[in-house]
């Protein structure tokens, strides 16, 4: 009913136009609410894409969707992109260890628990439960990372959550490319051999090394004085060339992209091209939960599936719930067995629930490899438990950052918007900083007179600092 409006007002450009225009205020107006809620914006952009999505107020036309089938591929390369800068290599060698051992349990228990319910509880074949036990696995950083950034929590339940989502869509992607091919091999495509279990592998492998390689690539083409628009333009640049390399290669460009930002960090140490990226990338990350909310399928929820006689709402109830078990379970046998501290060990399992960029990013693949009804309705178990992790994930990771001491609840007031202009301050602090020292290395020592009273008079130097930070609308006490 809107693309007829549409079409018969303008082209098919003011479609488009007109509709992302829709999105995005419609996304930010609804964090309005949820900020009184002391919800994470990420919550609104779901409900957002569910309101104005075919089953409530119909605003996205149909082409519009299509046109916008990109956006998973670039969140994903932004969110891993901004994932990676947390891998540097002094960071790592102290608790890279454990939080790997934390990354494999809370991932593996998770699979596990889920490929329990659905192949011996719930009957479903021994393909799709490998497949979706598989994509239990992963979890979203994006909205993990976006509610930390909301709340500027930090300390080292934050940096274990950072590293562990990471590495924990790592394992993901190698648990999918096993269980696609497994499934490929049982006989959903009717093929079995050694190229389609193998070939898989291969081809993630070569996205990771692609990946790094650009991370040396973008060292070359960033040097220190090219100017800030120009290393935006190049980065992003390199970012969206990637993903469509990904996307001939039918992978996912999380692992390259997460690769590529892991070697630039650590030969540069550069963490300014992350801030310039992350204050770029907020509107495409709305747009994707948005329309991740507007391609629900509410509909096909009342099915069952070709894969056993349980509706996909059973299922998806049943994969809801046993995979928050599983990602709990395993979160705290890991802090255990790695002597976490009491905060970590109880509260890294709830930042843990939330799920939707990459694994919904691997259904819409894994429908595609494993086609018909199928791959649909793994499609359709995957984006609405995602939707209800949505709902609920980013407000379980608020109250775990709470509940670990790793923000001040008072400043969670604070909208992002806020927070990169602290950040834009402090970068000016620091300049005036350097400035101020060369100002003092020019300067003879013998500046401090004396009065008559023997008291020392302001120094000629402290009077040219005091007048820069004037000029620059910083206070002097």
């Amino acid at each position: 009913m809107q693309s007829a409006v549409f079409a018969a007002d303008g082209s098919s450009a003011a479609i488009g136009i007109i509709t992302v225009a829709i999105m995005l205020l419609c996304g930010f107006a609804l964090t309005r609410l949820t900020k009184l809620l002391k919800l994470p914006n990420v919550t609104a952009y779901i409900i957002t894409g569910i309101l104005i999505g075919p089953y409530c107020l119909n605003l996205v036309p149909e082409i519009v969707k299509d046109y916008t089938e990109f956006l998973p591929d670039v969140a994903l390369a932004f969110i891993a992109f901004s994932t990676g800068q947390f891998f540097r290599i002094n960071a790592l060698k102290g608790n890279g260890f454990k939080v790997l051992i934390i990354t494999v349990l809370e991932a593996c228990v998770a699979s596990l628990f889920v490929f329990i319910a659905s192949y011996f509880v719930l009957k479903m074949d021994l393909a799709f439960s490998t497949v979706l036990a598989a994509l239990a696995s992963a979890t979203a950083p994006a909205s993990t990372m976006m509610t930390i950034r909301q709340t500027g929590a930090k300390g080292d339940f934050v940096n274990t959550l950072l590293q562990v989502v990471a590495l924990d869509d790592v394992v993901g992607l190698i648990a999918y490319s096993v269980a696609i091919s497994l499934a490929l091999a049982s006989g959903i495509s009717g093929t079995f051999d050694f190229q389609s279990i193998v070939l898989p592998l291969i081809i993630n492998l070569a996205s990771f090394v692609i990946g790094g390689a650009l991370g040396f690539i973008l060292k070359v083409l960033l040097p220190p004085e090219r100017s800030k628009d120009n290393r935006l333009i190049l980065s992003v640049a390199v970012l969206f060339g990637f993903c469509g390399v990904c996307q001939i290669m039918g992978v996912s460009p999380l692992l390259g992209c997460m690769f590529m930002s892991t070697v630039y960090i650590n030969i540069t140490d550069d963490d300014k091209l992350f801030k310039q990226l992350n204050n770029f990338s907020p509107p495409f990350l709305l747009l994707f939960f948005v329309r991740s909310g507007v391609c629900f399928d509410l509909g096909s929820l009342l099915k069952n599936s070709n894969s056993g006689a349980t509706s996909l709402l059973t299922l998806g109830f049943f994969y809801f719930l046993v995979r928050i078990a599983g990602k709990y379970t395993g979160a705290f046998l890991g802090c255990l067995i790695t002597h976490k501290n009491k905060l970590v060990r109880n509260y890294l399992g709830l930042a843990l629930i939330p799920q939707a960029g990459v694994a919904i990013g691997l259904a819409e693949l894994g429908a595609r490899t494993l086609g018909g009804i199928t791959g649909n309705a793994l499609r359709t178990v995957i984006l609405a438990s995602s939707v209800l992790y949505e709902l609920i994930g980013p407000a379980c990771a608020k109250l775990s950052l709470s509940l670990s001491h790793s923000y001040d609840n008072k400043n969670f007031e604070t909208p992002e918007i806020e927070n990169s202009n602290n950040d834009e301050e402090k970068s000016i602090v620091n300049l005036l900083i350097e400035r101020i020292r060369e100002i003092q290395n020019e300067l003879p020592e013998h500046n401090n007179n004396h009065n008559t009273n023997g008291n020392l008079t302001a120094a000629p130097q402290t009077q040219q600092v005091r007048r820069i930070l004037h000029q620059n609308n910083i206070h002097y006490h």
